[in-house]
């Protein structure tokens, strides 16, 4: 018995692996990018200097950047360090997983070629982005990273280099990247699996009666199973026939915004503090609006 409950863990675990990497090289080889090609005065011309404004573009960019959220905090941490103001940084982080073409093409795909559910999971991840990025505008002024850069940051980034120059310093960001935030996926996906191995969704289920209730519970399972926002659609289509519209929706909106892997990644990266306020604004908006649909 427990070696087959070992094998179930040890086969998710190394799903789940296999379905994030991909996209956590992308993220870093975009913050490697970031680093080397971008300058901070290209990120000036595109980022208002008005807070709504900043917050607002750079929620309208998310939507259009096809990331994962396993790949989004190294991409958001390096633009960070290149100036960018929290507030835009964090609403890009929420609407990039969530709002990008390929996200929503898969949900309307999932829940039978209709374009309803992609329209209500586009439409209240980029009004709690909105919303948590206006908030965190206000309460805190720096970066909130743990680590607030180095010399290492910038001394590819002084003087005129030549296109390989700067390739390979992409490059090796991009390794530097990885091994940093590898660790904190690694730790989440086996976390997540222990859960899905140990915790049955039929016990979930039974508290999920009522409807505020249920909506607790999708999005608990949303945290719990970890899923890449690319394919989270095609579980949350199986569950149409016990759970209402609202709640696929918060199961939709807050796995992509907030699950283990990510959560361990974001603590990784940002003061815990700030993360604890973070998590707690996305958790209220996501609740209180998937209520209203």
């Amino acid at each position: 018995m427990f070696s087959q409950s070992f094998l179930q863990l040890n086969t998710i675990f190394i799903s789940i692996l296999i379905e994030a990497i991909p996209f956590v090289l992308i993220g870093v080889f975009i913050s490697g990018f970031i680093q080397m090609f971008i300058t901070e005065e290209m990120i000036a011309k595109v980022i208002p200097k008005n807070r709504f404004l900043a917050v607002l573009s750079a929620a309208v960019i998310g939507s259009l950047f096809p990331a994962c959220e396993c790949g989004i905090v190294p991409i958001v941490r390096r633009l960070l360090l290149k100036g960018v103001p929290l507030h835009a940084g964090i609403a890009f982080m929420l609407t990039g997983p969530v709002i990008n073409p390929i996200v929503l093409f898969s949900t309307y795909v999932a829940f039978g070629n209709q374009w309803d559910m992609p329209l209500y999971r586009g439409g209240l991840s980029f009004i709690v982005a909105i919303l948590v990025g206006a908030i965190i505008s206000w309460q805190f002024n720096e970066n909130q990273l743990l680590e607030k850069g180095s010399a290492h940051d910038h001394c590819h980034t002084q003087g005129k280099q030549t296109f390989i120059h700067k390739f390979v310093g992409m490059l090796r960001h991009a390794a530097e990247e990885f091994f940093s935030v590898g660790k904190y996926l690694i730790i989440g996906a086996f976390i997540a699996a222990a859960m899905q191995t140990y915790v049955k969704t039929s016990t979930l289920l039974e508290i999920g009666q009522t409807e505020a209730a249920s909506h607790l519970v999708m999005m608990g399972l949303a945290f719990v199973l970890s899923l890449c926002s690319e394919a989270d659609a095609f579980i949350a289509s199986s569950f149409r026939s016990t759970f209402s519209t609202g709640s696929l929706v918060a199961f939709l909106v807050f796995g992509a915004m907030v699950d283990i892997k990510n959560l361990l990644m974001m603590l990784g990266t940002f003061n815990k503090r700030f993360v604890l306020y973070l998590v707690a604004y996305i958790t209220i908006f996501v609740f209180i609006g998937s209520l209203l649909i």
